[in-house]
């Protein structure tokens, strides 16, 4: 077989498993519009069409599902096959990418960047940092990191971090004028930036103390979706902010923003990195697993 062919099997595989052409084309490094070329090339070769496109969606033929039941194991034992090289190298290599809510990003696997990337230098790292609910099989990732309760059924998962938890602050400036709330229900007398999903989803703010749960749903003048731009808005007295307590860790110890309601701030769900299988893996991806352990 022709390297050309191979590489339109391979861009074949790509779009298959994505369902579009961009996606495929991100995976591989290329334009979408080479990987379109590529699977053009392969059903001219083979006079058979593969794929059924529309402007808005992409799917598989009855050829094309045939036809990648018996390529995606192909291509597996072909990455096994060069994966079982690894041994024979010095360090690592090869592309690893991971997937991480935005919001806890920074300080879940900011830290162990730089001393992987320094210890394995043939390693290349992608991260993709956002707080949308990401299919990591469908989407190529090799692993991601979630809470526990968000880890989907059937995946590997390791725990990563002690687990950490979401804290209410507002600025000296903003409590001048307004009284520190003692209990969560004392909130809705204040003005609170609203958390969203990346949906446009707001989420209530969940506290418990001694078995007793309040959720409480904020309103004010502000939503964001971005932690970092919560924690400038609170800095700012514009209201109190619900955010994941590393962020604000030093300006809570700088006094530039107050914490209330510690003792009803409970930890959240234990964080994961987690993943589909540990076969075929790289020994790249075995480095990053024994980065967040060491970390």
């Amino acid at each position: 077989m022709r390297a050309t062919e191979l590489s339109e099997l391979a861009a074949f595989a790509a779009v298959a498993r994505h369902r579009s052409f961009r996606k495929a084309g991100e995976e591989r490094g290329v334009t979408a519009s080479a990987v379109s070329h590529a699977v053009l090339n392969l059903e001219d070769r083979i006079g058979i069409r593969l794929l059924n496109r529309t402007t808005r969606s992409v799917s598989l033929t009855e050829a094309g599902e045939l036809l990648i039941s018996h390529l995606d194991p192909a291509l597996s034992e072909m990455a096994a096959a060069l994966d079982a090289l690894n041994r024979y190298r010095d360090t690592p290599f090869g592309k690893v990418r991971i997937n991480v809510p935005n919001s806890i990003g920074p300080f879940v696997i900011g830290r162990i960047i730089s001393p992987l990337l320094k210890k394995n230098p043939n390693l290349q790292l992608e991260i993709n940092a956002t707080d949308r609910l990401v299919d990591i099989v469908e989407e190529g990732f090799d692993a991601g990191i979630r809470f526990g309760e968000r880890v989907t059924e059937g995946m590997i998962a390791l725990r990563i971090k002690p687990r950490i938890r979401l804290v209410v602050v507002g600025s000296p400036a903003y409590f001048e004028t307004r009284p520190k709330p003692a209990t969560p229900h004392e909130l809705k007398r204040h003005l609170c930036i609203q958390n969203m999903f990346p949906s446009g989803a707001r989420y209530a703010w969940e506290f418990e103390k001694d078995g007793q749960t309040v959720s409480f749903q904020p309103t004010g003048p502000l939503s964001l979706d971005d932690h970092e731009l919560m924690m400038q808005a609170a800095l700012g007295g514009v209201g109190l902010a619900y955010i994941w307590e590393p962020r604000v860790e030093k300006a809570v110890a700088g006094g530039e923003l107050i914490q209330v309601l510690d003792d009803w701030c409970q930890p959240e769900e234990p964080l994961y990195l987690y993943y589909p299988s540990r076969r075929h893996m790289s020994a790249g991806f075995r480095a990053v697993i024994e980065a967040m352990k060491a970390e």
